[in-house]
């Protein structure tokens, strides 16, 4: 019989983790800030920020809605775009 960890064993389970997850986003942002060179318009660049914001939210299914900002809209011919036999 498996039993549910708390949100503070969770917590204790994934602080260091999670911290240097988001050293490495952090660190990846300041290379691209001092690198020479402008993203500041990159759809890209768009996207992690509002992926950040997403993250910051309290809304319930964050995990979802990051995923399905990188993700493609569904299309029906996909096995084609791709040249795939049917």
């Amino acid at each position: 019989m498996s039993t549910q960890l708390s949100s503070f064993e969770i917590l204790d389970r994934e602080f260091l983790p999670v911290r240097a997850k988001i050293l490495e986003i952090a660190a990846s942002l300041d290379r691209m800030q001092r690198a020479k060179g402008d993203v500041a318009e990159d759809a890209r660049l768009r996207q992690l920020r509002t992926a950040v914001e997403k993250l910051l939210s309290t809304e319930p299914d964050r995990a979802e809605q990051i995923h399905l900002l990188f993700s493609r809209p569904y299309d029906e011919q996909w096995q084609d775009v791709l040249k795939l036999p049917r």
